[in-house]
């Protein structure tokens, strides 16, 4: 298994590579260029993309979840900015922050299997949402969402984040399912927890 992290601040990069060195995570490389500049043979020989990584927040969810390591999975959580009530300078899908069409460029190329995302919940209102599962549905993918508040998660509050679940080839949900721990299972339209 190979696994990229990519985040453009340089922080979170060294915090990333903090976490692999301690095991926290899974071992893989660290890439801080923009999203936008990636390219698909950047990803060749990928397993696990994590998009806008963050703090790895996926990959140890993933870990938690009991996903396969030999199961390929991209993840990402596009930045918030555009969408979020708190920064209140959000233009939706004409900021320049929205980083969506950056990300589904490489997805329409590379065509992932699995493709898991998350966003806060007013970005449904900017139809990003929308716009995210017609992009994915134009090319073959199935689609689903539901909005989760924190605390379904055991958060001592109720914010909400919009969890996304995307699968290119349904036969590999049997398998998914069959090697998942019985706390969650996965089919072609949403995640139960």
């Amino acid at each position: 298994m190979t696994t990229l992290y990519n985040d453009t601040d340089p922080y979170v990069a060294r915090w990333l590579r903090n976490l692999i060195a301690a095991g926290h995570i899974n071992a893989g490389d660290v890439n801080e260029q923009s999203i936008a500049d990636l390219t698909p043979d950047d990803l060749t020989g990928i397993t696990r993309f994590h998009a806008f990584a963050g703090i790895a927040g996926w990959d140890y969810a993933l870990r938690l979840a009991g996903w396969p390591d030999d199961l390929p999975v991209w993840t990402g959580s596009c930045p918030c900015q555009p969408f979020s009530v708190a920064t209140r300078s959000g233009r939706g899908t004409t900021d320049a922050r929205h980083l969506w069409p950056a990300w589904f460029r490489l997805i329409r190329q590379c065509r992932p299997q699995f493709v898991f995302g998350e966003q806060v919940p007013g970005a449904i209102g900017h139809g990003w949402l929308d716009g995210v599962c017609a992009d994915l549905e134009a090319e073959g993918y199935t689609c689903g969402a539901a909005v989760l508040p924190a605390c379904s998660v055991g958060a001592p509050h109720p914010t909400s984040v919009a969890k996304t679940v995307k699968d290119k080839i349904v036969e590999s949900i049997d398998r998914v399912n069959g090697n998942s721990p019985a706390a969650w299972s996965l089919d072609s339209t949403k995640i139960v927890v």
